[in-house]
């Protein structure tokens, strides 16, 4: 069963090694002399007077790089990159700013306010680039309303990673407390003309949530967003300054909606550069040459993990059995949903794979879950891979792994049994990458 592990990890790093950002970025914004299209609309860069770019996320500085080579050596371009990590090849023209993740920081505010900054010298003349990638909700961050801190901020989004909610409920709730959420990058750009390219980590359809959506309109209202906060009770575990804002509800600003001027399709337009099946693709074109029979399921996206995992494990035996004397794979993406229950260390992608660790035992099967970003929640990991012999080898330690899931340590629970996938930072950010293995 070993050779399943291994079989799973090595089209993981076939499947990331496939994206190349900054080839994408080059490849479709396609320069023909000073045009390059967007959405198939062609855009004169020669009609400009100054380009600028603000780049947020996880892939900011791929997607930066990107840019400036797709422009180069004929347009320069002036921004802004904010990134979790720290790298020695910022592209000429931007200044870099490593901020917090998951949870803002002071540099999140910082970012939040040099941006605003140079959004303000925006004029008719001016176009600006908006890179977007995951991550960029905590990464880039500024109160609303005066009188909020960022200790409070902090709160806020401890309170909502925490809860279960879904990546738009969550959403819901931090644009309309954030001044660089939800369309107001957008109406703080005015005039300009406005190219939004996104690196997607969101499902199809919801490309708003993506970063908080700070550049599209906000299909949500503060409506809405009480709903999130009554659903999973969440009231009383706010800070004070912003549970006094939804108990007060009407003096919540709402966010720019479709028809503001900001959005005007002359002066904005947005494009996906990557989303799912740019992982899928890659994905299954390395399990086939691995020797599976593939199918891709995104069924899962947003359920509740425990709910996931036996709808994942159940496809997978059913192909097993639909292909007699073959080796077949499920590729699988997405976020599942996994409150946290204790105090330990792990994310959502570990915790799917430590809910598999009984459901497969014995059997000829091995699972992985991962972050494509190289990061699982509270944990160095990107996520844990595991097989049929997994919960022997635990026993055999002493370990529980109904106490491990409880205490949402899944984590400590693959450091011990080498099962924890560590990658470091990735610079990417499509979607969670689940491998189902079975011979």
């Amino acid at each position: 069963m070993a050779d399943l592990k291994q079989a799973a990890l090595q089209i993981f790093r076939e499947t990331l090694a496939a994206i190349d950002i900054s080839l994408v970025m080059r490849r479709k914004l396609d320069r023909r002399g000073s045009l390059i299209k967007v959405n198939g609309a062609p855009f004169d860069l020669a009609a400009f007077e100054r380009i600028y770019a603000v780049a947020v996320g996880k892939a900011s500085l791929a997607m930066a790089r990107g840019l400036t080579e797709a422009l180069s050596p004929d347009f320069r371009v002036e921004g802004i990159v904010v990134s979790p990590t720290a790298s020695t090849s910022v592209p000429d023209g931007f200044r870099a700013i490593v901020a917090g993740h998951p949870v803002p920081d002071k540099h999140s505010l910082a970012a939040g306010r040099k941006i605003l900054d140079l959004l303000a010298g925006a004029d008719a003349q001016t176009l600006v680039f908006f890179l977007l990638s995951g991550g960029g909700s905590a990464l880039v961050e500024l109160p609303l309303v005066r009188g909020v801190t960022l200790e409070d901020m902090q709160g806020l989004h401890r309170t909502l990673v925490t809860c279960g909610a879904s990546i738009g409920e969550m959403n819901a709730v931090r644009k309309h407390l954030s001044a660089v959420k939800g369309g107001r990058l957008a109406v703080a750009a005015g005039v300009a003309t406005k190219i939004t390219l996104g690196v997607t980590d969101v499902p199809d359809g919801q490309e708003s949530a993506l970063a908080s959506g700070p550049t599209l309109p906000d299909p949500t209202t503060v409506s809405d967003a009480c709903d999130v906060v009554r659903r999973y009770e969440l009231l009383s575990k706010l800070p004070p300054s912003i549970r006094a804002q939804f108990e007060h509800p009407e003096s919540i600003p709402e966010t720019p909606k479709e028809g503001d001027p900001a959005f005007d399709p002359r002066r904005a337009t947005f494009e996906l550069v990557l989303g799912r099946d740019d992982m899928f693709h890659p994905a299954h074109r390395v399990s086939e040459g691995a020797g599976f029979v593939t199918i891709c399921d995104n069924t899962t996206d947003n359920w509740p993990l425990q709910r996931a995992t036996d709808y994942l494990l159940a496809q997978l035996m059913a192909f097993k059995h639909a292909s007699p004397g073959r080796s077949v794979a499920v590729i699988a993406d997405g976020e599942v949903s996994s409150p946290v229950t204790g105090n330990g260390i792990g994310g959502r992608n570990s915790a799917f794979v430590l809910d598999c660790v009984e459901k497969i035992a014995g059997q000829k099967i091995a699972v992985l879950s991962v972050g494509t970003d190289g990061i699982d929640g509270s944990s160095p990991a990107a996520g844990a891979v595991a097989d049929g012999e997994t919960l022997a080898r635990a026993r055999t330690l002493g370990l529980d792994p109904a106490n491990y899931f409880k205490r949402s340590d899944a984590y400590s629970f693959f450091q011990t049994l080498d099962g924890a996938i560590e990658t470091g930072p990735t610079g990417n950010n499509l979607r969670d990458l689940r491998i189902l293995l079975a011979e």
